[in-house]
């Protein structure tokens, strides 16, 4: 969700567009992912104890999917002239591969706890609400 939001937000752009957004898509996965870690060790650790190296580690290596999530949007953005796509086209593909693979994780996470086939629909049920919202504000905004 946090790429396709970037994808919404990112209004004009500059003199290169299609790298800008792959840019900010990737920083700002990249941003969030040490706002992330940053709250599992310092939010609920320091209070115990400072965390050691290999605390350190296992969080930022839990919390690197962040910035994975972001690369398959960026990509689809890179990828947009190769399919004939303007700028526009590319950010509608972006929108499209961020919500599918939020669906599509959301899935498989729910799959690998062990939850029922109701849990499963709803947790994609759930995901895929969310997406068309976001889509539903890039067509409100008009971007």
């Amino acid at each position: 969700m946090l790429a396709a939001s970037v994808v919404v937000g990112a209004g004009t752009f500059g003199t290169f567009p299609r790298l800008e957004l792959v840019l900010l898509l990737l920083l700002t996965g990249v941003v969030f992912w040490i706002a992330h870690v940053h709250a599992h060790l310092f939010g609920a650790r320091l209070a115990q104890r400072p965390p050691d190296l290999a605390v350190v580690r296992r969080v930022c290596r839990e919390e690197w999917t962040i910035v994975k999530a972001a690369v398959p949007p960026a990509v689809a953005v890179g990828v947009g002239p190769v399919l004939g796509l303007d700028v526009q086209g590319g950010q509608w593909l972006a929108l499209s591969v961020a919500v599918t693979g939020q669906v599509g994780w959301s899935v498989a996470a729910a799959r690998q706890a062990g939850a029922p086939v109701r849990l499963l629909v709803l947790s994609a049920l759930v995901n895929l609400v969310l997406g068309l919202v976001i889509l539903a504000s890039k067509l409100w905004l008009k971007h």
